[in-house]
């Protein structure tokens, strides 16, 4: 169980911040850029919220939920060592999830003839500006698990790139299920 009794500490002063296993790292630390990312795109989902309602909040919801979990893997660092609690972890029933609930949305849209520029409905375009925030989690984390003693799990990596394209899809639902999606004329304005 979570307990906050005060809100700021102080121990971040210096330019450092701790992880779950009581590490201290850097701010610019590339595992901690991942963990902000991570906690930048659940922001971003709260802002699609305010325009979402029934089955597509109720999913972000849940995303909002997992993307906690996902904060929380990134920050206890995998290192063989017994912790004194369960380590969270993004499981693959998860991105399974996610990967039927993008064909079941992906079914109701027809196909692309263009690209989709991030722009129609509010909840459309909160959408895509989520999308591109889970893009750049991504490749942070790629960066990260590339890196020499950093562990990510392939799930966690598979996770946030399923999520882009749930998020994609989503959008387009979002614009009456494509219609009224925004598509790019190339060269238009030349």
């Amino acid at each position: 169980m979570v307990r906050l009794n005060r809100i700021y500490t102080r121990t971040g002063d210096r330019g450092e911040t701790g992880l779950a296993t009581g590490e201290r790292r850097a701010k610019s630390d590339l595992r901690i850029e991942a963990i902000g990312t991570v906690d930048e795109l659940n922001a971003t989902l709260g802002l699609a919220r305010l325009h979402a309602q029934g089955p597509m909040d109720e999913a972000l919801a849940r995303i909002q939920n997992e993307l906690f979990d996902l904060g929380a893997e990134l920050a206890t660092p995998e290192t063989g060592e017994p912790l004194p609690y369960e380590r969270l972890t993004v499981t693959a029933a998860q991105v399974e999830r996610i990967e039927a609930e993008i064909d079941a949305m992906n079914e109701r849209l027809e196909p692309l003839r263009s690209f989709v520029l991030p722009a129609g409905s509010a909840l459309a375009t909160h959408l895509h500006l989520a999308r591109t925030v889970a893009r750049r989690a991504e490749r942070l984390a790629v960066a990260l698990a590339a890196r020499e003693n950093e562990i990510v799990a392939d799930t966690a990596l598979a996770y946030l790139n399923r999520l882009s394209d749930h998020l994609f899809v989503a959008a387009r639902i979002a614009n009456d299920e494509g219609r009224a999606d925004v598509l790019w004329v190339p060269g238009k304005s030349r």
